[in-house]
């Protein structure tokens, strides 16, 4: 039986698109839009709401909703944001998230990894196994999404309980 590090998981997805269309999927409004939330709001360190298109900036806040989740709203911060390589920010239950593209075996990778911040293990564990499951579904989203346009997403807020909520 694997010993699980319950503090930090990594996944990584091959996508055949430019590393300037992975990272704007990632770092604006529409693009996150397109393949992993219902409505991404930013909001920059003047307190002035970021543009559809607008590039998140290091400090700004955001607000982020998701289909089939009508009544959870994440907020974070955005901590890092480096040109088209990498950005880190805040997620749910405090932990930490940092999204690079790679290189590898002449295909392109959007790598995300996951650190728990918790202080219990039993709350690790949680974020770990279902913050899991979520990025293993958007990751092949975002996928579709630039591979060929296909939007997975269940839109329909009569269905709940699904993986691709």
């Amino acid at each position: 039986m694997k010993n699980y590090d319950w503090s930090t998981f990594t996944q990584r997805v091959s996508i055949r698109a430019s590393d300037e269309a992975i990272i704007n999927a990632w770092v604006t409004r529409e693009g996150l839009e397109s393949w992993f939330l219902s409505k991404a709001e930013f909001t920059g360190r003047d307190n002035s709401l970021r543009d559809l298109n607008s590039r998140v900036e290091v400090g700004d806040k955001y607000t982020w909703n998701w289909h089939g989740y009508a009544d959870y709203v994440g907020t974070g911060e955005i901590l890092k944001e480096r040109g088209s390589s990498f950005l880190t920010f805040t997620f749910s239950g405090g932990s930490i998230v940092l999204v690079a593209v790679k290189h590898d075996a002449d295909e392109t990778i959007c790598e995300l990894q996951q650190i728990m911040t918790q202080e219990s293990d039993l709350d690790k564990r949680y974020y770990y196994i279902e913050c899991g499951k979520g990025w293993t579904f958007y990751l092949a989203n975002l996928k579709s999404i630039l591979e060929g346009g296909l939007d997975l997403r269940n839109k329909n807020t009569g269905l709940v309980d699904m993986i691709n909520a």
